[in-house]
């Protein structure tokens, strides 16, 4: 039985990265021999346990083969048999398929430490083809090491056009596919991510919404980089850039959809781009089952943003409204999310990156005032029922009057 440190641990670890997680391939064993070392097996596919006492993963060396559609369509054999270059040529980059003993003596028969080097996502074998998550994985990895200057390898883009051309995209799950999108959204350059699937043709399959933006312009004294798709890859930028969660970089991305759907006669103008966008933001978030708190500020993001880039100008009326929309009152969190998406957007411009955002400080204080308003002065004076929400409405206007009054001063 011999042990290896595999993936990405090996590659972190030679590019001076943090290492976190850590995968091990078990060569010349049998199950028989796992469990008699008090190994713990939770492997469905196939023979996969957790050590005794650190309770790290532990692989059995297995081969693949195909055997069907997306990404659960291979069968999977596991032998004492099974060399360690045969585990490592089923792994999907040569900078992944690399592994090392516990003297750190480095088994590389794929070059993954020459491409580590040249800084090029390739693959390690044809069977790179036959999943399909793999676009997606590698689309991820451009977008985590954009920053040490790695490219994809034009053969391996290549083959991701050829997975995106052959329908194989469409038997990948929403969960799978989430997960993916999810990790690669929250690196450190989400907008290369987006990049590679458009260079490859998966975003068009993927996400045709997000595709259909590239090519459509937006006014120039506005929008100094004119093209809606790049602007969304800016504002995605941006969120990276100021550390954002993921539910405002989700938002970031679906923010303009509406815009894909303008006639060309009405260019460079979006009339009512954020209603028009919503059903195209609802088939997203519904096509990648996104959870609930991504869908939710997606779509209020999609309707609302410019609502918040025109907050000083906004009626206290409208304000109100805009408050209610996002239930201030019990969820100051999401209303908060809203605001750094708004700014995303608002940066996310050539030339305006570094821009001040007065609206974010001026939306804090309409909502702290709103808020203000205590509901006990209203009830001792025997309001209830519908008449109370009446009456807590029109002290929040008076509210928010006030300080728009006191703004204004």
């Amino acid at each position: 039985m011999q042990i290896y440190k595999v993936g990405g641990a090996v590659r972190d670890r030679l590019l001076g990265r943090p290492v976190t997680d850590i995968d091990w391939v078990v060569v010349g064993a049998t199950t028989e021999e796992m469990l008699a070392k008090g190994f713990r097996p939770v492997g469905a596919d196939f023979p996969v346990f957790l050590h005794p006492k650190s309770g790290e993963e532990y692989a059995l060396a297995r081969t693949e083969r195909k055997s069907g559609r997306g990404y659960g369509g291979f069968t999977f054999h596991a032998s004492p048999e099974v060399t360690l270059e045969e585990d490592l040529i089923r792994r999907d980059l040569t900078i992944n398929a690399m592994a090392e003993d516990d003297q750190q003596n480095l088994t590389d028969p794929y070059h993954g430490q020459r491409d580590l080097e040249a800084r090029l996502l390739r693959h390690v074998s044809p069977a790179f083809a036959e999943d399909p998550l793999r676009v997606l994985r590698v689309a991820r990895f451009a977008a985590r090491y954009a920053g040490l200057g790695f490219t994809v390898a034009p053969e391996t883009l290549a083959l991701m056009r050829q997975l995106s051309e052959s329908g194989e995209l469409e038997a990948l799950t929403a969960e799978r596919s989430w997960k993916e999108i999810a990790r690669a959204l929250m690196e450190d350059q989400p907008q290369v991510f987006i990049q590679v699937l458009r260079e490859c043709g998966a975003l068009k399959v993927l996400m045709p919404e997000v595709d259909a933006l590239f090519g459509v312009p937006q006014p120039e004294a506005h929008h100094p980089e004119i093209d809606t798709g790049v602007h969304t890859l800016s504002v995605l930028e941006q969120a990276a850039q100021h550390k954002q969660p993921l539910t405002v970089r989700w938002a970031c991305l679906l923010h303009d959809l509406g815009k894909g759907l303008t006639p060309e006669e009405e260019w460079p103008r979006h009339i009512a781009h954020e209603h028009k966008g919503l059903k195209l933001i609802k088939a997203v978030n519904v096509r990648f089952k996104a959870p609930k708190d991504c869908q939710e500020l997606a779509l209020l993001v999609g309707e609302y943003h410019t609502h918040g880039h025109r907050a000083l100008e906004l009626k206290p009326s409208t304000l109100l409204e805009l408050l209610q929309s996002f239930d201030v009152y019990r969820r100051p969190q999401r209303f908060e999310e809203f605001i750094a998406a708004c700014e995303m957007d608002a940066r996310g411009r050539k030339g305006l990156e570094q821009q001040s955002y007065p609206q974010a400080d001026y939306l804090r204080g309409a909502a702290t005032a709103a808020r203000s308003v205590a509901v006990q002065p209203l009830l001792e004076k025997g309001f209830k029922g519908p008449e109370l929400g009446e009456a807590i409405k029109r002290e929040r206007l008076k509210a928010l009057k006030a300080y728009k009054d006191a703004a204004s001063a």
